[in-house]
């Protein structure tokens, strides 16, 4: 799987700080009591994926039963049973489908007509306690009073069951987006490659509500974009699409969507619940493409047009686009496994919706090939209808060069809209669910009385002229559907854990000793040790028996406290200022590495970071004077400490501090 998460990297190296009080404000979800069509059926779904968890378990334990014991009768009462469990089951499975086949609570309050859009029911998750295995790891692997970190464990588990139910708006999709980015903090500070705390996520499978829990954080996060691209459907949804803004909207919602399904299929792979595998998320990303291209079509139609032949066959080809988009969904959606599991009247709907813009297409060329005034240049038509029509070998359409000609061709294509509305209309009626959609069939209803009228218009008795057969119109778009990648980084969070320390140090998977207490008094040599870096300060060299020697501090140990004083995010120059505010005395908190050599990095080859701590080490032999005040030759570093200093403290505070700001230099004490 591939994180992208910019903030991450950003805070590491800003060392940007946690508010005075420890406490972010974070987004909150909508109030799960409110009584909204939406939020009833949410819960009901909720209410039955816990049914359907249960009778799952109880078929689970009987087939396990069945299989274990050997009395025929108890077989034969277990096998009874089962077959109790099962219905049970299936019907819970239909009540279920009945609701993701809700989509018109889903669509805009307005009193105008438009077409209902298909929108995504949110996964519902169970609560993941947080608490326990997380403060031992504190205590275990952090080395500290894991009660202090009640707040930021507090503040997590409020995220997310806040982002259980997100509001159907931006603020809903940035608060699913702030915990995605927060669990990228949470898997490094707490999920150990070669071991696990025993924190299991559950989620329920949006389609089936089959339960599926894995110990992974990637199978939270791919949960948590699933949802991110739901929520962006019933956004799409729920816009008025008869005015332009409301289109817009719409448009980028459902290209969002299909975005956010699409990096799914690309960066989780082997999903364990039905609707986030490979052929369930083609089909959506197909599904929300093509809803794309409806939008598209009615805003083309919104303001109306001049009904001349070449607007009106731009228009049935965008038509025709729309019909050949949805053809791709069915097809996607009608193949097994996908069939088994997506509702049917999503099935229907599809089809339905691809049989009737295939008819509007061939009305609207109908109506330009009728209803045109005068003669066009011969060329010029031939050309036009080249474009839009696909002929067949065995076509027997006319060129349509005069006006008879091509008013048989337009009441051709009548005839053939007029088979298509009723295609329509008859997969509608054998739909249950499509049936109760009166916006629905309503609008084929209209549809077809409009192609109907139009015929009886043109229809002369007594016409003696051989039958037409309509070619098929090309599908042409002037605007493709884009595929929007969900954009994380707009997002911005700050890591709850973030006085854990820097990440790239103090994560999961990096290792180092027990904190260990420092104490040395300044002797006339100084303390003898060079310190290098920032956040954390890392010690570079000691000085064999020094003080800082004899009080225990060794080479690569990082100073995470001076004089009781955190000093994991602090900056070179701070750690300096704070040991000579200590004076004679100075007490440090160190930690030594284990399983890696921070002092030489690039023999790690840590992607990058090897590199610029060469260069910062180069920087400081090059800047650094190369002999002693003794006039013996010494490595060449900027040093305080081994040897006495006719300078005072402030003096050498200043030079310290205009090293430290040019170069960032190591600095001897």
């Amino acid at each position: 799987m591939t994180d992208v998460i910019v903030n991450g990297s950003i805070e590491e190296e800003t060392g940007e700080k946690s508010p005075p009080n420890g406490h972010r404000p974070f987004r909150k979800g909508s109030n799960p009591l409110n009584q909204t069509q939406r939020g009833r059926l949410q819960h009901r779904r909720s209410v039955l994926n816990t049914q359907i968890n249960k009778e799952m378990r109880m078929r689970a334990g009987a087939e396990n039963l069945y299989r274990a014991c050997n009395s025929r009768k108890m077989k034969e009462t277990v096998a009874l049973e089962l077959s109790f469990v099962n219905s049970n089951l299936q019907l819970l499975k239909e009540e279920l489908s009945d609701l993701n086949s809700s989509v018109e609570v889903y669509q805009s309050d307005s009193e105008s007509r438009a077409t209902p859009m298909i929108p995504l029911g949110l996964k519902e998750t169970k609560d993941v306690d947080f608490h326990l295995p997380f403060k031992d790891f504190i205590l275990e692997h952090y080395s500290e009073d894991s009660s202090e970190y009640d707040g930021e464990l507090k503040e997590l588990h409020d995220l997310r069951r806040a982002m259980r139910t997100p509001e159907r708006d931006e603020a809903g999709i940035e608060l699913l987006m702030e915990y995605y980015n927060q669990l990228y903090y949470v898997e490094k500070r707490f999920f150990p490659p070669n071991r696990h705390l025993g924190i299991y996520f559950h989620w329920f499978d949006s389609l089936t509500g089959v339960p599926s829990s894995q110990r992974t954080v990637a199978f939270e996060k791919g949960s948590v974009l699933f949802n991110i691209g739901a929520l962006y459907t019933q956004i799409g949804a729920k816009q008025d699409r008869t005015k332009k803004d409301g289109i817009n909207a719409a448009i980028d919602a459902f290209q969002k969507a299909a975005g956010a399904f699409k990096y799914l299929q690309d960066n989780f792979s082997h999903a364990p619940s039905m609707d986030m595998g490979l052929e369930t998320l083609e089909a959506l990303i197909k599904l929300m493409l093509a809803q794309v291209q409806e939008c598209v079509f009615e805003r083309k139609v919104l303001d109306g047009w001049e009904e001349n032949l070449t607007n009106c066959l731009t228009v049935a080809q965008e038509s025709a686009k729309v019909s050949e988009a949805y053809s791709m969904v069915h097809k996607a959606m009608n193949t097994p496994p996908v069939k088994d599991y997506v509702p049917f009247s999503w099935i229907s709907m599809v089809l339905v919706k691809s049989e009737h813009f295939k008819a509007q297409s061939h009305y609207l060329a109908a109506v330009g090939f009728i209803d045109q005034k005068g003669d066009n240049d011969e060329d010029e038509l031939e050309k036009l209808l080249s474009q839009v029509h696909l002929r067949d070998a065995d076509s027997s359409s006319p060129l349509a060069t005069d006006r008879e000609d091509r008013k048989q061709l337009g009441k051709a294509h009548l005839r053939e809209a007029l088979i298509l509305h009723e295609d329509a209309l008859r997969v509608h009626r054998m739909c249950k669910k499509l049936r109760q959609i009166d916006t629905l069939g309503t609008i084929l209803k209209e549809a077809h009385n409009k192609s109907m009228t139009k015929y009886s218009d043109v229809e002369e008795e007594d016409e003696f002229y051989d039958e037409v057969i309509a070619p098929r119109i090309q599908p042409k778009t002037h605007q493709r559907p884009e595929i929007k990648p969900p954009n994380f980084a707009n997002v911005k969070v700050v890591d709850i854990f973030h006085r854990l320390g820097p990440l790239a140090v103090f994560s999961a998977r990096n290792q180092w000793s027990v904190p260990r207490t420092c104490g040395m008094e300044k002797g006339e040599q100084g303390f003898g040790f060079v310190l290098r870096g920032d956040s954390p300060v890392i010690v570079a060299e000691v000085e064999p028996g020094s003080k800082a020697a004899q009080g225990g501090v060794k080479p690569g140990d990082f100073i995470v406290a001076v004089d009781g004083r955190n000093v994991k995010w602090g900056k070179h120059h701070e750690v300096i200022n704070l040991i000579l505010s200590c004076g004679e005395q100075v007490s440090m908190q160190v930690v030594t590495p284990q399983g890696r050599d921070y002092l030489h990095p690039q023999s790690n080859d840590q992607n990058g970071r090897s590199s610029s701590l060469s260069q910062r080490e180069m920087m400081r032999k090059e800047s650094s004077p190369t002999t002693s005040e003794t006039g013996s030759t010494n490595s060449k570093r900027f040093s305080w400490g081994f040897r006495r200093r006719e300078k005072s403290h402030s003096q050498l505070s200043a030079q310290s501090r205009a090293q430290i700001n040019s170069n960032r230099e190591s600095c001897m004490w």
